[in-house]
């Protein structure tokens, strides 16, 4: 049985809309043992206030606490099964990485991933990124955000329940530093457009279309898509004001 410290809580009627397919999956044992063993060592809960994360006192997310130092801080959402993530954090030691995942078996993979790798630039966030980063993220905090072959909603009833749109775009650059960058990925050739589009639409970022940059993995999830001849893009725009 999953603790009822995961349950999720469900959306409101005033509340945004979300950008991801709330789902449960069996845990298994060893994934269930993680979250008993790491989750209160390496996590916390974007919505239950008995795992908090840890703040300053203004009320913002306080990465030296969470980290035990002070270094650029990359935001991972929708972190999947986390073997990117922890790729990314094991090349590059001198950034802490925060990974952001709705699903438990997501959450408690990466746990068993830091714990193998000995890895200690990486937590863990179970929940809806948007909301951390509307309520606890400060603004210019973030030095990297990545979204990885979010959720493409395909049904064109869906598309205002994409992660990529102004009113997020707008809200990730917030929390950018000015030079900060946003890198996002997708198998989805009308999603890539939109990304595309919305990304370079907007004033203070610059960039656009690049080639898989080295040091994005290709993940299992991705490799399927390449698999079934899907073409993948990735875009890269930087905060600059």
């Amino acid at each position: 049985m999953q603790p009822d410290v995961f349950t999720h809580r469900a959306s409101g009627p005033h509340e945004p809309l979300r950008t991801f397919h709330p789902r449960r999956s069996p845990l298994g044992t060893d994934r269930a043992d993680a979250l008993t063993r790491l989750f209160p060592r390496w996590g916390f809960s974007v919505d239950d206030p008995r795992v908090p994360p840890p703040r300053t006192r203004d009320g913002w997310l306080d990465p030296l606490a969470l980290y035990g130092r002070d270094a650029p801080l990359v935001m991972e959402i929708g972190s999947g099964m986390g073997d990117a993530t922890a790729a990314m954090a094991a090349a590059d030691p001198g950034r802490d990485w925060l990974a952001v995942e709705a699903h438990l078996p997501g959450v408690a993979a990466l746990l068993l991933l830091v714990e193998r790798l000995g890895l200690t630039n990486v937590r863990v966030a179970h929940g809806d990124a948007l909301r951390l980063l509307r309520a606890d993220v400060a603004p210019g905090s973030l030095d990297a955000v990545h979204a990885f072959f979010p959720d493409p909603w395909p049904k064109a009833r869906h598309h205002k329940r994409r992660l990529v749109q102004p009113a997020h775009v707008a809200l990730l650059r917030d929390r950018l530093r000015v030079g900060g960058t946003l890198h996002v990925a997708t198998d989805w050739a009308d999603y890539a457009e939109q990304m595309r589009d919305v990304l370079t639409a907007d004033p203070d970022l610059v960039g656009g279309v690049v080639p898989r940059p080295a040091h994005r993995p290709v993940t299992r999830f991705e490799q399927r898509g390449l698999d079934l001849g899907h073409d993948v893009t990735d875009v890269v725009v930087r905060r600059v004001r």
